[in-house]
């Protein structure tokens, strides 16, 4: 009689654990799933194919985009695909670039409260902080990718999930 007691009482304290541990990780961070990376130096704009462009400005369908925040307003970012394109004349390695003028390519989204954010420049954009294939390594607040969002275009791939930027690397440019 005194085990089935015991067992009582210990089986709910270990579910609430469970739930304490949980509630520590950042909201669906086990659900979401890996997507594929696309190049960081691609040449090419990135499609997608579901989405709408006729209708209002609205976010991208899950994934990663190679992409650039051009507008920054009240927790919402616009931002377009770029593609990377080499420099023939040979003073520079090359430059990125979004669509043409006039074209209707852009997405908007909310930024996420719990936004992940690597920086190729560091926190304080003083230090280059980049892992191998040019991409960010140094994590920074949500406040200094507000920052720099609302400064210029960074190059970055941009992660939406659920509707929202949940991740934003940036990426070097030489």
């Amino acid at each position: 009689m005194k085990h089935a007691l015991s067992l009582r009482v210990v089986v709910p304290a270990a579910a609430a654990a469970a739930l304490i541990c949980a509630a520590a990780l950042p909201a669906d961070a086990a659900a979401m799933p890996k997507f594929a990376t696309p190049k960081p130096y691609g040449t090419s704009f990135q499609s997608d194919p579901r989405h709408d462009f006729t209708k209002h400005i609205s976010p991208r369908h899950d994934g990663i985009l190679r992409g650039w925040v051009t507008y920054y307003r009240s927790g919402v970012a616009e931002y377009a695909p770029i593609r990377w394109v080499k420099d023939k004349t040979g003073h520079t390695e090359g430059h990125f670039e979004g669509p043409p003028e006039g074209d209707v390519t852009a997405y908007a989204s909310p930024v996420a409260k719990n936004v992940v954010f690597y920086s190729a420049i560091g926190c304080k954009g003083t230090t280059v902080t980049v892992k191998s294939g040019g991409l960010g390594a140094k994590r920074c607040s949500r406040s200094v990718l507000i920052s720099r969002m609302k400064a210029m275009h960074h190059p970055a791939l941009i992660t939406v999930y659920r509707g929202a930027i949940v991740k934003v690397q940036e990426i070097y440019t030489p």
